[in-house]
Order: C-alpha cells, then sequence, then structure tokens
C-alpha cells in the first residue's frame, strides 16, 4: 500500500482508504459487529490506516464499532469522522451544539483527541458565514481536535471552505460519473495544501460493474430508499443518475477495463492519477472488497489514451444524466 501526506497535517495516509458508512448498518442493509470487526481488520492488515465515518452513522454505531476495533490494534491508524447533521441540521449550528457533538464522537472513538473532523454537508450560507470554522479552530485549540475539515456537496460549497483559515482537507463526490471537482477545485486545493477526500468511487456500487436493472436492494439501504433522494441529496446515490440509466452507462465502460483490472479497480485507479487526491474512502459490505480495493494502490497509472477516452465518455455520455447540484 502506498501513501500520500495528508497535506497540512503532515500525516502519510494509505492511498485507499475505508469508508465505514455502511458499518452503522442503517443505511446499505444489515452489518453484524462481526462482519464489521472482520472488514476493519482486512482493512488494516492490507494496509489501509485511514478510516472514515460520521457521528449520524447508525446514529453512532460506526464510531462506536471502531472505537471498539482500535483498541484491538497496535497500528497508527488516522480516523476522520463527521459533525453537523446529527440533531443540528439545517439550522442548530451553534458553538454548544458543535462541542456536544464532538465529545460524543470522543466517546464513542474512545480517544482524547479526534485526528479529523469534518463539517458534514453543511448549508452553504452557514459555510459561509464562518462561525463553524470558528468553533472549530476553538476545539482545536482545546485539543479536542487535530484538524478539521469539510465534507461537501458541491462545488460551490467546496470552494467557499477554501476561503476559511485552518482548513485541512475537503471531502468530495468524485469518480467517472462525477468528474468536475478535477476541472473546478483541484488546482486551488494543491495551492492551499488542503487535502482531498474522495468519497462515492463507485458510485453507490454502478462503477463496479456487477449491478443490473434486476438488482434489488434491502428496504434499508439508501439505494432503495433515496434513489430519487426522497431523503437527503439524490447525488449522494448513484452520484445522482437514475439507476436504470446508471447501469446502462456503465455496462457501456466495461469493455473499456484494461486487462488485468476489474471495473472497480480501473475507477479507483482513475481517480489515483489525480494528484490532488490524497486518500479514496471506498466503502465495502464484504471482506473480499476490502482486498481487491486495497489492491489498487499497486496497479500502474492508466494510460493517457485510456484516460482521454474516460474524459470523452463523462463529457459526451453521463454528465447530462446528472440530477443534483454538483
Amino acid at each position: 500500500m502506498k501513501t500520500r501526506l495528508f497535506n497540512k497535517t503532515g500525516v502519510h495516509v494509505s492511498e485507499i482508504g475505508l469508508g465505514c458508512w455502511q458499518l452503522g448498518g442503517s443505511d446499505w442493509g444489515d452489518v453484524d459487529e462481526k462482519l464489521a470487526h472482520d472488514i476493519l481488520s482486512a482493512a488494516v492488515d492490507s494496509g489501509i490506516n485511514f478510516l472514515d465515518t460520521a457521528d449520524v452513522y447508525g446514529g453512532g454505531r460506526s464510531e462506536q464499532l471502531i472505537g471498539n476495533f482500535l483498541k484491538s490494534r497496535s497500528e497508527k491508524i488516522f480516523t476522520a469522522t463527521k459533525l453537523g447533521r446529527k440533531g443540528i441540521y439545517p439550522d442548530n449550528y451553534t458553538r454548544e451544539t458543535l462541542n456536544e457533538a464532538t465529545e460524543s464522537s470522543l466517546k464513542n472513538l474512545g480517544v482524547d483527541a479526534l485526528d479529523l473532523t469534518q463539517l458534514h454537508c453543511v448549508p452553504l450560507a452557514e459555510l459561509r458565514k464562518g462561525d463553524v470554522f470558528q468553533w472549530l479552530r476553538e476545539q482545536k485549540q482545546q485539543g479536542k481536535i487535530k484538524s478539521f475539515g469539510a465534507s461537501v456537496e458541491t462545488m460551490e460549497q467546496a470552494l467557499a471552505c477554501l476561503d476559511h483559515e485552518g482548513l485541512s482537507s475537503l471531502q468530495i463526490i468524485f469518480n467517472l460519473f462525477r468528474q468536475n471537482p478535477a476541472d473546478v477545485l483541484f488546482k486551488k486545493a494543491l495551492e492551499k495544501q488542503v487535502a482531498i477526500i474522495v468519497r462515492l468511487p463507485l458510485a453507490s456500487g454502478l462503477l463496479s460493474g456487477k449491478l443490473t436493472k434486476d438488482s434489488r436492494f434491502p428496504q434499508n439501504d439508501h439505494r432503495n430508499y433515496n434513489r430519487d433522494g426522497q431523503y437527503f441529496s439524490v447525488g449522494e446515490t448513484f452520484g445522482g443518475i437514475p439507476f436504470e440509466k446508471g447501469v446502462e452507462l456503465a455496462d457501456a465502460l466495461k469493455p473499456r477495463v484494461p486487462g488485468g483490472m476489474t471495473m472497480a479497480q480501473m475507477a479507483q485507479r482513475w481517480i489515483l492519477d489525480h494528484e490532488a487526491v490524497s486518500v479514496v474512502i471506498t466503502g465495502a459490505s464484504r471482506v473480499a472488497q476490502v482486498t481487491a480495493n486495497a489492491s489498487v494502490s499497486a496497479l500502474p497509472p492508466l494510460d493517457s489514451r485510456l484516460r482521454g477516452t474516460l474524459r470523452d465518455y463523462y463529457e459526451n455520455e453521463v454528465k447530462q444524466h446528472i440530477r443534483s447540484d454538483y
């Protein structure tokens, strides 16, 4: 597993991290405690040292499972969490509510200070106002957090965050079906030494190449209940692309996958070929997925012709079908 500098923190993190939304057991179907532990173990055994979670995943369950897991390992593991949705969104952003959220995450994870906390898809008006960043700077001064960043849904939100002092990272949606950050954000993030964390690298599984139009998902899987943005931003589910169209678009990419790679590996390798990216947080609901994802770090970069083809495909075939603001 290769590592990259997580910019202002001075920490080197694995190129492939583990997204732990699945471990909450409330938005990707059921994940029992043993399976969650096995997934976390497989990740660390594969060289992954970056875990990403949030206080809202399973109402704190994901954080708690990670906290219990950390007690069983001696490796240095960088754990990122998020705050700003649970009991706060959309209009209860105060110094007190953010402090309470941080204290809860500290307890759940069983640590004295959070490696990284991130504002979790906070409204643009709050980001521009800037009080939330000041309160996080105060928490850093108090020793509760080591660094802070923001997880955003749109490039407008990302650019607004870059205006605030002390920002360590931005977490964004970036994949073969959502390529605009490379044009809008990456140069500015590099200039400001802000790390980029990439979520939804496989567009909720579309870019695994394994889904069909007949695929069905559990009732408590957001790919079932949020397919059209019924509960939160539609962009968080299949990248905002209607499911059936997404399957068609993914199927058309299969002939372009290089020999020796799976489609999921090609999709993640493409992301890593961007200098601004610090870590890709791919989720997993099975151990085999973890090890396959971790292996992407050792794969060679995609050749320039393929990258050009993938860019043209996005511009000509994909972009028009994205329904969310991005």
